[in-house]
């Protein structure tokens, strides 16, 4: 996985107020912790940090007055209705370290005929991984499943270096029949057809 380096400001300003400001600015408010060192508040460039979170699990080489190290993110909010970053937690990490993190699942192939419908128990797999090798995704076969067939955790190729951090048998996806509407739409005209009309005696 390639570094993305970023330089970013320590913050001494706090509160909403102040993380408007930053916004404002084209910054993001964050803060930097791990190895049990004290907490960094800091403010990144939103621009760079929002190209750079959209590799899941990005590994960052951030410049804080000078002084490099590597981070991944841990944590990021971000405005539900307009979608802008708001806030981000940062993880210090070590080359040849083992970090916990989950990565996302894409599925491949088609299912069995029939109109099945793929479930997904889990969007992301917690995994196990080097720092610098975080896989940005595992891939899931469905070719030819049908309904009730699942994939558990165990079932999935990871790549060199990453080992699960969830139960093996732990349910990933499954495929399920979809459901028909037309015996919905009867049964409620069923109970139209037994509830009283207004007015007259039950």
């Amino acid at each position: 996985m390639a570094e993305v380096k970023i330089t970013a400001g320590v913050r001494s300003e706090f509160g909403k107020g102040a993380a408007r400001r930053a916004r404002r600015e084209g910054k993001v408010p964050g803060v930097v912790y791990g190895h049990g060192a004290e907490p960094v508040h800091v403010n990144l460039p939103g621009h760079e940090l929002m190209l750079a979170l959209k590799t899941p699990n990005v590994l960052i080489s951030l410049d804080v007055d000078g002084k490099s190290e590597l981070v991944i993110p841990k944590a990021v909010q971000k405005d539900p209705i307009k979608g802008f970053l708001e806030h981000v937690d940062l993880l210090q990490v070590k080359r040849g370290e083992k970090v916990s993190v989950e990565v996302p699942v894409h599925v491949e192939g088609e299912l069995a005929p029939g109109g099945n419908l793929i479930e997904h128990v889990l969007n992301a797999l917690p995994v196990e991984a080097e720092a610098t090798h975080i896989p940005e995704s595992v891939t899931v076969s469905v070719e030819g499943l049908e309904a009730g067939a699942s994939i558990v955790a165990k079932d999935i190729e990871l790549p060199k270096g990453t080992s699960l951090a969830v139960e093996d048998d732990a349910v990933v996806l499954q495929i399920v029949a979809a459901q028909a509407e037309a015996p919905a739409e009867e049964a409620e005209a069923e109970e139209g057809a037994e509830a009283p009309a207004e007015g007259a005696e039950a």
